[in-house]
């Protein structure tokens, strides 16, 4: 038993070495915008937050609420109110996003460490402060979620959620903060708690706007006579798939095949410079859609 023991240890570390490379390849897009992510609405919490004592969202926001009630590490509290979630998070969801997550929670507990005594500039103007905090953290993790991963706390338990029940992240998680906003009427104040409130509803439109635009394409329809110019620039000029569908004129009955292909914003100006310049009669309908799932483009559940 042993010896069968240590052998699968040695196969299966064998396997790893092997596989190290492979997924670190893969995965480095991912490392950047977790660390760019992480850093960003690290720096929205530190500097536009907490200075101002405004409550904020989810775990983070339970842990600056007992910042400012008892004087806790800020730091400490996000870390370790993490644990639990993460626990749970290892049974329902990919081992991958989980793994992301703890790298993304460890980096939010030494940025913030290391913020925690840095000064940052201060004005007046809390609701400009409130809403250029909540477009902030919303940017940061709007870059973190779309990749998969999450920050911890409530954004564990709304990618669940997504994932599931297809819920938006950003709205779900403006609804479920809302109690805790409340609670935090009687730490903060009043005033500062409608300014809380504002931060995080620009927070969840942010994540919401920032992880739509990784997805959206512009969805674009071509009526025209002679299709074949349209799908030769389509698949070796721009490198995009297209589809023929037949279509009819209602009113003169005569055969107009339409061309459909799903195109970044530059490739459908390219495309229509080319339409306009080889296909003026043609007829050109661009629309935007907003998600895009499939190969080629989004997966179909997150990984």
């Amino acid at each position: 038993m042993h010896n069968l023991r240590l052998g699968w240890n040695k196969r299966g570390l064998k396997k790893l070495m092997v596989m190290a490379p492979i997924v670190a390849r893969a995965e480095f897009g991912t490392f950047i915008a977790v660390v760019i992510g992480t850093a960003i609405y690290t720096f929205g919490v530190m500097a536009f937050t907490v200075p101002f004592r405004f409550p904020d969202s989810g775990v983070t926001g339970i842990a600056m609420l007992l910042n400012y009630t008892f004087g806790l590490s800020l730091p400490m509290l996000v870390a370790a109110a993490n644990v639990a979630l993460l626990i749970w998070a290892w049974k329902e969801l990919s081992a991958r996003m989980v793994l992301w997550t703890i790298f993304s929670v460890a980096l939010i507990t030494v940025l913030m460490k290391f913020m925690v005594d840095m000064s940052f500039a201060h004005t007046d103007q809390k609701l400009l402060i409130a809403l250029i905090g909540g477009a902030i953290k919303g940017y940061g993790g709007g870059l973190v979620l779309h990749t998969g991963a999450s920050m911890g706390g409530t954004d564990i338990v709304s990618l669940y959620m997504q994932k599931k029940y297809g819920m938006e992240i950003g709205k779900f998680n403006f609804y479920i903060n809302m109690c805790i906003i409340g609670a935090s009427t009687f730490i903060v104040g009043v005033e500062n708690a409608m300014l809380g409130l504002v931060s995080v509803y620009t927070s969840s439109l942010m994540i919401d706007s920032t992880m739509s635009s990784f997805d959206m394409r512009r969805l674009v329809l071509v009526v025209t006579k002679d299709p074949s110019p349209v799908l030769s620039f389509i698949t070796t000029e721009l490198v995009r798939g297209a589809t023929i569908m037949d279509a009819h004129g209602g009113y003169s009955g005569e055969s107009r095949p339409t061309v459909m292909c799903l195109l970044t914003r530059r490739q459908t100006v390219e495309l229509k410079r080319f339409i306009g310049e080889n296909q003026p009669s043609s007829f050109m309908v661009v629309s935007d859609a907003r998600e895009v799932v499939g190969k080629g483009f989004k997966s179909w559940m997150p990984r």
